[in-house]
């Protein structure tokens, strides 16, 4: 908790002259479409950097597995690949610790880590979603910056803070999508 009130403090009193993770550009656009306040956005900066402090600092789980945590309004969707179920557990168990976390979507498959190929084909398909979501104009007022998009091994992780037909156009839009296995949501929906 201390780590976080620092942060938070140095957010706020240096007013953007910082070297924390907050992404500015992120923060700036997020607020553009007012679905979430300036302080839940950097919490959620703050449960993603503290998460990766907490598993980075762990010798057991550093080179044995791969392992991402997305962080919106309080929940924390983790994926990626432990080797057994008890590393899985471990993590899970890390996350659920970190301040501020509310729920945890344990998305953690238990296989071998992925590999270079696997990633670099993940980011492609992720670039290719958030590029396709700049391009939809069938949602009045719709902002790409209210929808996450997340892959891990082919699988697209849906997060944001949505009204329903705004998912399902952001839904048909992902499924249309090359190399794209399944699509999970973890939506907030407004109605």
């Amino acid at each position: 908790m201390k780590k976080h009130l620092l942060l938070l403090s140095a957010l706020f009193s240096l007013n953007g002259c910082t070297t924390t993770p907050v992404n500015e550009a992120e923060l700036a656009a997020e607020l553009a479409q007012g679905r979430r306040s300036r302080e839940a956005i950097i919490i959620d900066q703050a449960i993603e950097a503290d998460s990766y402090d907490e598993l980075s600092g762990d010798k057991e789980l550093f080179g044995q597995t791969h392992i991402n945590v997305h962080a919106f309004n309080g929940a924390a969707l983790v994926t990626g690949e432990a080797p057994t179920e008890a590393l899985r557990s471990k993590i899970i168990g890390i996350i659920r610790l970190v301040d501020d976390v509310k729920l945890v979507h344990n998305k953690v498959a238990v296989a071998e880590p992925s590999d270079l190929q696997s990633r670099t084909r993940d980011a492609e398909l992720a670039d290719n979603i958030r590029s396709a979501l700049d391009k939809i104009r069938t949602l009045q007022g719709f902002n790409p910056a209210m929808v996450k998009a997340y892959v891990e091994n082919g699988v697209v992780y849906l997060m944001g803070k949505v009204h329903r037909n705004e998912g399902t156009v952001v839904i048909n839009l992902v499924r249309y999508q090359p190399n794209v296995k399944q699509i999970i949501t973890v939506f907030e929906y407004l109605d």
